[in-house]
């Protein structure tokens, strides 16, 4: 066994293939990382499983230096990995850059070599035509390629977000006998498509081809696997474990949207997290008033009542791709450019995502940046001029209209957006927006990355972190922004938070390392390595190589404390919840509240410090 990845030089066309033991290295990001110190490449791979009978095996996962966290990073996308199989490969690396933004086109038909050719494209006006952005580019290059093809191919593309910031994600529909889907998936996090366009000069790559490997497709012998280890057959095992994200019974809604917000309640986060400050009474009748009674509402009927559902482009039976026509809806991107921008209405919360969308922002990022952006202009910190644009956000809930003020707040995010990519007034987030924050708090006398909620990393990274109001959401990893770390609601002491961290991260990287989507975990990150044991017997060597993955990643952990004031507010308000609402009687809760009480910043850093401890302690490799 070996993994054969493609080397391709954007710069000439140039390209060779090479092979990795499988003993050494057993998927895309131990691989990836190795190849990303050795040669500073992008990488695209799938797992071991791709093409096979499991579920969720088909993700096509990037790895590579991230532009905005200014580390390693891993990155994936659902379904990608599919057709990528069929290129004969487990892995593209992109090294050297093309002197003009350019498509990448590959193709392998019936085990003759791959054709590998590097097109120039005037990227800049197809962004700016038909359909815009990267649903354009998607378009353009089918146009282009597609007939090239004898089975439908794939293509990642960027957009204008990957050319002027360092938060560009890379977004891919399936195509079925050659219809162009809406339903699109994206590697968002870590700004891949910034690395992408600005490193590699590739705006684009489409791919495909007939090879069929020999994948693992025996359902007999799956479903002993399952038996033994669940007395469950493989479907129902994976039925059970993915009800969340196709429909959850018990909360009488589906999908990461619907359940995320059904159960929400006084945890909702809203107004670039200012409800953090605001009593508990506050909090539940505004996820009453706005979300439940309407935002929530509005998506039951239009798209779980009306079942529109689709998978990422393979067979699934999680259908966790919630649309309404061509909008698809998952919780953190309408939570980011939904309550935490002000906006509160599906057709506004629609118009502000597909346009972020259209632009190529990782959307987390992205929304958290427009909500921070919209908290200066309201506190009067920056105007409209400074960041120009026309309007002010409408954020003062005493009259707070839920569907013209939220389209309100959402056009002045499409604004935002726009300003942001034509660089007007003082926006310049070419090397992000840490950076930027720090040059302009100086000129205004104040820090206005006070106001952002984000976690810092090296020099100048940063990360918008995951949406949930947790201790986890901003702990000390090496890798943040995915789900690296612990984001249960408990209160977990920080030592022990940290170890718990790690151990989650050793966990998602056995997942990411498979090429497996983390939906399917309850059931993949125990029974895949086992799988691995029965058919490679290297079932060991494989849970030894994720140790050794986590450790090297923790290696180059360049962690800052916290910098922002929102962010300690962040810990602070969660501790006090913890306890005032959720009744919670833990001695060292008390304890750490104490010690906020007395100096807020020592406590915030004792916290982040024993969280780090307790990384540590767990992610060290010992010989």
């Amino acid at each position: 066994m070996f993994q054969k990845v493609l080397l391709v030089d954007p710069a000439t066309g140039f390209y060779k293939t090479k092979k990795y033991p499988f003993e050494r290295y057993f998927g895309p990001v131990d691989l990836g990382i190795h190849l990303t110190e050795e040669l500073r490449s992008l990488n695209f791979g799938v797992g071991v499983f791709a093409g096979s009978i499991f579920p969720g095996s088909n993700r096509l996962v990037l790895t590579g230096f991230s532009p905005c966290w200014q580390g390693y990073y891993v990155s994936s996308m659902g379904g990608a990995g599919l057709v990528f199989d069929n290129l004969g490969i487990n892995m593209l690396s992109l090294v050297g850059k093309a002197p003009l933004p350019s498509v990448l086109y590959l193709n392998r038909n019936h085990g003759e070599e791959i054709q590998v050719e590097v097109v120039p494209l005037d990227v800049e006006a197809v962004w700016r035509t038909g359909r815009t952005g990267v649903y354009s580019l998607t378009d353009t290059v089918y146009e282009m390629f597609g007939n090239r093809y004898e089975n439908d191919p794939r293509i990642l593309v960027t957009g204008p977000a990957a050319l002027h910031t360092d938060m560009g994600g890379i977004m891919s529909v399936p195509i079925s006998k050659g219809k162009i889907s809406y339903v699109d998936t994206w590697a968002g996090r870590g700004g891949f498509g910034s690395a992408m366009l600005q490193e590699h000069g590739i705006v684009a790559v489409i791919y495909g081809g007939t090879v069929v490997n020999e994948d693992f497709r025996d359902r007999k012998v799956a479903d002993e696997w399952f038996r033994d280890k669940y007395n469950l057959r493989l479907v129902e095992k994976d039925l059970q474990a993915t009800s969340k994200y196709r429909y959850d019974e018990k909360v009488g809604t589906g999908g990461t949207f619907g359940v995320n917000y059904a159960t929400m309640g006084g945890r909702i986060m809203a107004f670039n997290y200012r409800t953090i400050q605001q009593t508990e009474a506050e909090r539940t009748a505004l996820h009453q008033n706005l979300v439940v009674d309407h935002y929530l509402k509005q998506f039951n009927q239009e798209t779980i009542t009306a079942k529109q559902q689709a998978t990422c482009g393979e067979p699934c039976m999680a259908v966790c791709k919630k649309m309404n026509g061509v909008y698809k809806k998952d919780y953190e991107p309408y939570q980011t450019m939904g309550p935490l921008c002000g906006i509160f209405d599906q057709r506004a919360a629609e118009q502000l995502n597909h346009h972020c969308d259209a632009m190529g922002f990782d959307a987390i990022s992205g929304g958290g940046v427009l909500a921070w952006l919209m908290d200066l202009l309201d506190g009067g910190i920056l105007t409209a001029k400074e960041l120009g644009v026309t309007r002010m956000p409408r954020w003062d809930l005493a009259d707070f209209d839920v569907v013209r003020d939220s389209l309100h707040n959402a056009e002045l995010g499409c604004e935002l957006i726009d300003a942001i990519l034509e660089r007007r007034g003082i926006l310049d987030f070419s090397e992000g927006v840490r950076k930027w924050s720090r040059l302009h708090s100086r000129a205004k006398g104040t820090a206005l990355h006070d106001r952002l909620v984000y976690i810092a990393f090296s020099r100048r990274g940063w990360m918008v972190p995951n949406q949930y109001w947790v201790a986890g959401a901003l702990a000390p990893m090496a890798v943040m922004g995915k789900y690296y770390m612990v984001y249960s609601n408990d209160f977990i002491p920080p030592r022990e938070l940290g170890k718990k961290c790690a151990e989650r991260m050793k966990k998602e990287l056995i997942l990411d390392n498979l090429g497996i989507c983390r939906f399917h975990r309850a059931w993949a990150e125990e029974l895949l390595p086992e799988v691995l044991g029965s058919l490679y017997a290297c079932r060991e060597q494989f849970l030894r190589a994720i140790d050794v993955l986590a450790s090297r990643l923790h290696s180059r952990n360049s962690p800052i404390f916290w910098e922002s004031e929102r962010d300690i507010d962040y810990i602070h308000t969660f501790l006090k919840r913890k306890r005032e609402v959720d009744g919670d009687d833990h001695p060292e809760l008390s304890l750490w509240l104490e010690r906020f009480e007395r100096d807020r910043l020592e406590a915030a850093r004792d916290f982040w410090y024993e969280t780090l401890k307790g990384i540590d302690g767990e992610l060290r490799e010992f010989f």
